[in-house]
């Protein structure tokens, strides 16, 4: 699917880029070590086409069954595709075959059962980042802190999966500023874990930071943020 993407489009994403720019500039890093991820879900797979031919390279969804619809029709190699929502057990098969990156996985028995599917559809290494819960939220998923060491030792003990980093969705505030603890502390276990080897040889990526806040994220280390609304505008 190739769609010539609109002017709207082309103008806040450029805004995203040199918001993002300026960020990282504050924080005395360079732009091209974050990654942006335009979050499509609810998007349509025209839409997402046209970021495509913008130059956009990455895609989060959040959930399986959406990106069931979509992907195909926007191709499975136009773009690397992210899961960020809750992955429920039973579409761990669906989603090996469909994504290249799962940023939420949340326990040992969803860890073990996607590498068992990425033995049985030889998949040979799939990345993944455990969403860790900072805000004690009852809506939102992810580890306890306490909780991290043994996932990460369960995933050590996969054949296929592959930790790269952390993720975090930390509680909305009407002031942005309000959500820079979270990201740090996110950094800290990052940068904790890091030193032990959690990541082999990679210092670990930070998967943090939404519309609202992404700027924040950035100062505060993160390599990935999720964008949605401001590059895709209101959810219909």
């Amino acid at each position: 699917m190739n769609s010539a993407p609109d002017n709207q489009l082309l103008s806040r994403l450029h805004r995203v880029r040199e918001r993002m720019s300026a960020a990282a500039i504050r924080a005395g890093r360079e732009a091209a070590d974050v990654k942006l991820v335009a979050v499509s879900k609810t998007h349509t797979a025209e839409l997402v086409s046209e970021a495509v031919a913008a130059g956009v390279t990455d895609f989060g969804e959040n959930r399986v069954q959406e990106a069931e619809a979509k992907i195909p029709k926007v191709g499975r190699d136009a773009a690397c595709w992210h899961l960020i929502g809750h992955l429920q057990a039973n579409k761990a098969r669906r989603a090996v075959e469909l994504f290249d990156v799962i940023h939420s996985l949340d326990s040992e028995s969803l860890a073990r059962r996607l590498d068992r599917v990425c033995g049985e559809l030889n998949r040979e290494e799939f990345p993944v980042l455990i969403q860790v819960d900072l805000g004690h939220e009852q809506t939102k998923r992810g580890v306890q802190e306490s909780e991290l060491p043994k996932l990460i030792d369960a995933i050590a003990e996969c054949e296929h999966l592959r930790l790269i980093g952390l993720m975090t969705l930390p509680p909305f505030f009407d002031v942005p500023e309000r959500v820079r603890p979270f990201f740090r502390r996110l950094r800290e276990l990052r940068d904790e874990l890091s030193s032990l080897g959690a990541f082999g040889k990679s210092p670990g990526d930070l998967s943090m930071g939404m519309t609202h806040d992404y700027e924040i994220a950035i100062e505060e280390g993160a390599t990935i943020i999720r964008v949605g609304t401001a590059i895709f505008g209101e959810r219909k």
